[in-house]
């Protein structure tokens, strides 16, 4: 089977691995730094970043090029690429070109992701020492944590997944060590939920809703994960505990006393990963969490607003270390990773990883670092503020919609680590008409509609058409089972970095302009969803899968 070389082109021909041997490889992948930028943003991930012949979007409705007539409150699923960030991916294409012009494509690349890495650590506040491994999304990020995990305890662990159903789909495959998809990011087609070679293990699932009492989050969690904790280790196994902060519904488990007992309880045990691909946590929690011997996975494509994918796997030394020195590697982790995407002080990992730059992953990283150091730019004070501002807005916007019901925020207590993320940034709600719930069907129609114009389909005033006729996206309806009733899909609006990003001005009054006029869309965006409900115009959108991917 012949593996496509990361970054290339569907249009671009294909060589054997002998054939690019006998090439250099430097040249082959020089060419294809000249494909379009849209399709190398699109390019170098699985088929969930496949653009669509007909709408030119991905799986979440985003295109690969800017949209800035599309109102964006879809952070916490994907979000459409900005002038400023696809201006900086086209000039940083232009400067390898240039770089490669005096050396080898790899080398320059090489340097050049390491130099993302330092340009990371310092947006995010982190010491030298921590080590940052690129991948194409955060589900990558995970098969390269259980990776990882099996070389620091020496075994093949169990994963326990806290908020199994709350985070991404791919994750009860990673979990296991399967493949998530049909196809991996480098090209190379496998079978979905197939074992990866050398990494397949089993997992246990704590989910974080309690069906038995509607949409809220379960009171028992931390004894749950204590159990299934205690049981696995009984059973003589290592566990590798994967806790959420924050999930879909911006919900955080376990709680830092469960955390704290569980490293009493079983030192060198148990191996920590936290999923904040979210990355909704302030930076000193970041830099906690990395204190405490944690991996962390974070992307750039949720909060941060950078186009999707791009996933990231930060790791304290000292495991770095154990990882370097491993003998043996788990053969199927080579259809995940390339050379590039490893720090390059891990030499003799590196070594053993081909050498095939992901242009398409890069690009979207280059993207997403340009929209999170804009936001790290922003004054902390205004961060906070604009935060809690537009949360007491949109609590309320919905607490007085008739079609609208809130779920529950479930956040553990707040401290100084959440910084302004002690507000919350993901408000969820279902649909109700009539006061009964929308059916998941509709819910789905409803989100497919938000970013479609709909003036041709409500009838009305040249009012209501002028408020059907804005395209805006909200986070992908979530699907929740129910112990005594029919599932439900939940919608989300979401608070991105952009949003603060673009409100801020030296300028006091000004500033307060462009928060009114945030809150003023989310109010726009609301009464297209009530029109929506209220003129049956979703029974014109086309019937397809909407949930979150």
């Amino acid at each position: 089977m012949r593996r496509e070389p990361f970054g290339m082109s569907a249009g671009a021909s294909r060589l054997s691995a002998s054939e690019r041997a006998s090439d250099g490889g430097s040249r082959y992948r020089l060419r294809d730094l000249f494909t379009p930028l849209d399709t190398l943003l699109a390019s170098g991930g699985d088929p969930r970043l496949a653009l669509d012949p007909n709408d030119r979007v991905n799986a979440y409705g985003c295109a690969a090029s800017p949209e800035p007539e599309l109102w964006n409150f879809a952070s916490a699923t994907a979000s459409t690429i900005s002038q400023m960030a696809y201006d900086r991916a086209a000039l940083a294409r232009e400067e390898l070109m240039h770089k490669c012009l005096f050396d080898e494509v790899e080398i320059a690349f090489d340097a050049r992701c390491e130099d993302m890495r330092e340009e990371l650590r310092g947006h995010l506040a982190l010491s030298s020492r921590i080590d940052v491994v690129f991948s194409p999304s955060g589900t990558d990020s995970q098969l390269h944590a259980l990776f990882v995990a099996r070389a620091v305890l020496g075994a093949a662990p169990v994963t326990i997944v806290v908020g199994a159903d709350q985070t991404g789909s791919g994750t009860p495959h990673t979990a296991r060590g399967h493949h998530f998809s049909t196809m991996t990011a480098g090209g190379m087609a496998v079978r979905k939920d197939g074992a990866v070679t050398g990494l397949a293990g089993d997992s246990i699932a704590v989910p974080l809703i309690d069906m038995a009492a509607g949409i809220a989050m379960r009171t028992d969690a931390d004894a749950a994960v204590l159990r299934a904790v205690e049981t696995s280790l009984a059973q003589g196994r290592r566990v590798l505990l994967q806790i959420m902060d924050s999930s879909k519904l911006g919900w955080r488990a376990p709680s830092e006393a469960c955390l704290d007992e569980i490293a009493r309880r079983w030192p060198r045990k148990v191996q920590f990963v936290v999923d904040a691909c979210q990355a909704r946590l302030g930076r000193r929690r970041l830099r906690a969490y990395l204190d405490r011997g944690y991996m962390v996975l974070i992307t750039g494509s949720k909060f941060f607003g950078g186009p999707a994918f791009s996933g990231a796997l930060l790791l304290p030394k000292g495991l770095s270390r154990s990882i370097d020195r491993m003998s043996a590697i788990a053969p199927g982790i080579f259809d995940y990773a390339g050379r590039c995407d490893w720090p390059v002080a891990w030499t003799t990992l590196r070594s053993r990883f081909e050498r095939r730059p992901n242009f398409g992953q890069w690009l979207r990283w280059e993207a997403a670092l340009a929209e999170i150091g804009s936001y790290y730019a922003v004054p902390g004070a205004f961060r906070a503020r604009m935060l809690a501002e537009l949360a007491a807005g949109i609590d309320n916007m919905i607490a007085l919609s008739p079609s609208l019901r809130a779920v529950p925020t479930a956040i553990e207590k707040s401290g100084a680590d959440d910084e302004e993320f002690a507000q919350a940034t993901i408000f969820p709600f279902t649909l109700l008409r009539g006061g009964k719930p929308v059916s998941i069907a509709e819910t789905s129609a409803v989100h497919r509609a938000l970013a479609r114009d709909m003036a041709e389909e409500i009838s009305g005033s040249a009012a209501d058409r002028q408020v059907a006729a804005q395209r805006c996206l909200v986070g992908q309806p979530v699907r929740l089972e129910r112990q005594d009733g029919a599932p439900q899909a939940v919608l989300r609006l979401c608070v991105g970095a952009r949003l603060v990003t673009e409100a801020w001005s030296p300028d006091a009054m000004q500033t307060q302009r462009n928060v009114q006029q945030v809150l003023d869309r989310i109010a726009h965006v609301l009464v297209k969803i009530e029109l929506l409900l209220d003129r049956g115009a979703v029974a014109a959108v086309p019937i397809k899968p909407a949930f979150e991917v």
